[in-house]
């Protein structure tokens, strides 16, 4: 089968798909710490919520969607402004094709545009592949949380790390919600240079 990956931001009608990529990880594993399949309802709320503030950017094969990769808000006190958290998941069929490392070079670009200077992650461990994709991707450790999350009969540590996304300087401008941004010329520009893959 000829592959044809492209990256695209989120529009309205992924959400099903979306969720079906997600589903394994809540049903088959603890990557997810949720316990039940979020409804089609809720999903596309939070999605439709997240891509407010957040870029939400899918990876296509064939215009299926076949990943995905999101950030999200890591605190609520007014001193976090600048940091935010990342996710990326795929559908099981497209590992170790690079699709996750370049979704996430695309995202943590467009964070930069939006003028964050933290992003961090957390992964369940162990999970290797995981582990070793987020220092590859230039995260350093920061610790780990034990014992955090009880999920499938036990209880599980969570690993995390940390990416600088720019040079720490006093008086940082507030960061742009990225609704303001993804139709910009800059936020074209740096989806295109992600492409094609």
């Amino acid at each position: 089968m000829n592959h044809h990956l492209q990256l695209r931001f989120y529009k309205e009608g992924d959400e099903e798909r979306i969720l079906q990529i997600y589903t394994p990880y809540v049903t088959h594993s603890s990557v997810s710490f949720e316990y039940e399949i979020p409804s089609l309802e809720e999903w596309t709320q939070r999605i439709r919520s997240l891509a407010e503030e957040f870029p939400f950017i899918v990876c296509t094969d064939n215009d299926e969607v076949v990943g995905y990769a999101y950030a999200g808000k890591h605190r609520s006190r007014k001193a976090y402004s600048w940091s935010c958290e990342c996710t990326v998941y795929l559908d099981a069929k497209h590992h170790g094709q690079r699709i996750g490392r370049v979704l996430y070079q695309c995202l943590f670009d467009l964070l930069r545009l939006q003028g964050y200077y933290n992003v961090y992650a957390a992964v369940t461990v162990p999970n290797p592949r995981s582990e070793s994709f987020h220092l590859a991707c230039g995260f350093s450790e920061i610790g780990y949380f034990t014992k955090t999350g009880y999920k499938f009969g036990r209880w599980h540590d969570t690993r995390w790390f940390q990416l600088h996304l720019a040079e720490h300087h006093t008086g940082p401008a507030p960061v742009v919600s990225f609704s303001n941004l993804q139709h910009s010329t800059a936020a074209q520009d740096i989806l295109l240079r992600h492409l094609p893959m």
